[in-house]
């Protein structure tokens, strides 16, 4: 079993910069597939960046280029270093990771992107 906990979140204006945390307590030796995801109300959870089972970083279209996921080699922290950010990636954002029982989620932290 694993603990995830978010932090780093808030609003901020269109075009600037945040970086989320994503701090790992538990069985941190068997976590696979490490990720961020968000979520608006009426829209379904989607995928922001993660981590392949090769250790490969993969991103959503729609912040590829802007977003950067990163974590520490104990894998007890992981970040989502994200830039330019837009109004479009308003959203709370939850850190996940899978282990042997199954996919466990954090809290969420709310991004906001307002002008």
């Amino acid at each position: 079993q694993v603990q995830l906990l978010e932090s780093g979140g808030g609003l901020v204006q269109p075009g600037e910069s945040l970086t989320l945390n994503c701090s790992i307590s538990g069985n941190i030796a068997s976590l696979t597939l490490m990720g961020w995801y968000r979520q608006v109300p009426g829209k379904q959870r989607e995928m922001v960046a993660g981590f392949g089972s090769g250790g490969t970083a993969n991103y959503a279209d729609s912040v590829k280029g802007r977003f950067i996921i990163s974590r520490t080699n104990a894998k007890n922290t992981m970040y989502l270093q994200m830039n330019s950010l837009k109004p479009e990636d308003t959203a709370v954002y939850y850190c996940s990771a899978r282990d042997l029982v199954g996919r466990t989620w954090g809290q969420g932290t709310q991004v906001t992107v307002s002008s």
